[in-house]
């Protein structure tokens, strides 16, 4: 979060969400107490991470468009230097367009992420390596934009289902592979050798 991300502007809907906790949170206190916080919130809520979702048609029930709450927590507390910090856990399933198919379906998401909280853009600088700060203004805090960018930075670059085989045929019967990451490369010492020979026997 390089920056950091000022969680302290966006206001939603409080009946949309779980009753479990307020609109917004002071940390400072939060920390204090060392209170913990958690629920469920509605996709549809989440305005940035909404354009990156498979659309969904009306009256649409397909399990690879459905769109389910996403479930989190939120620890909050201090750490030894007395930074106040945040224990974020979420849970999700999104509805992506998979890359290589053009289909719909469904990405698991799982992250814990560990953030600290910081009052002015500056602080950023005294910030640990292994925490992400949150920028924070006027001791207010709202959860659903924590949850927002942990969904987000969750979201692979090239959405794929994993679910699809390895190796598929076109139409034309022709073998596509899907695409070799950066570090499938490294360890496959033998990728390009199949183009020499595709070469030598061309020639």
């Amino acid at each position: 979060m390089q920056g950091g991300t000022n969680y302290s502007a966006a206001r939603w809907n409080c009946e949309a969400m779980s009753r479990e906790f307020p609109d917004f949170i002071d940390p400072w206190k939060a920390a204090d107490g060392r209170r913990r916080f958690q629920g469920t919130m509605p996709l549809k809520r989440l305005k940035r991470l909404e354009p990156m979702l498979a659309p969904a048609e009306e009256g649409q029930q397909a399990d690879s468009l459905a769109r389910k709450d996403a479930a989190f927590s939120a620890s909050f507390g201090y750490d030894e230097q007395g930074l106040v910090t945040i224990e974020i856990d979420v849970e999700a399933s999104l509805p992506l367009i998979c890359q290589r198919s053009l289909a719909p379906y469904q990405e698991k998401i799982e992250r814990n992420s560990l953030l600290v909280v910081i009052e002015q853009v500056s602080d950023q600088d005294q910030v640990p390596e292994s925490y992400d700060p949150v920028l924070v203004e006027n001791r207010r805090l709202a959860l659903q934009d924590i949850v927002e960018e942990e969904l987000l930075l969750a979201i692979p670059q090239v959405p794929r289902n994993p679910e699809l085989a390895e190796i598929e045929l076109s139409t034309d019967g022709e073998v596509r592979t899907p695409p070799v990451t950066e570090n499938e490369q490294t360890h496959r010492p033998f990728a390009g050798l199949a183009g020499l020979l595709k070469a030598d026997i061309e020639d």
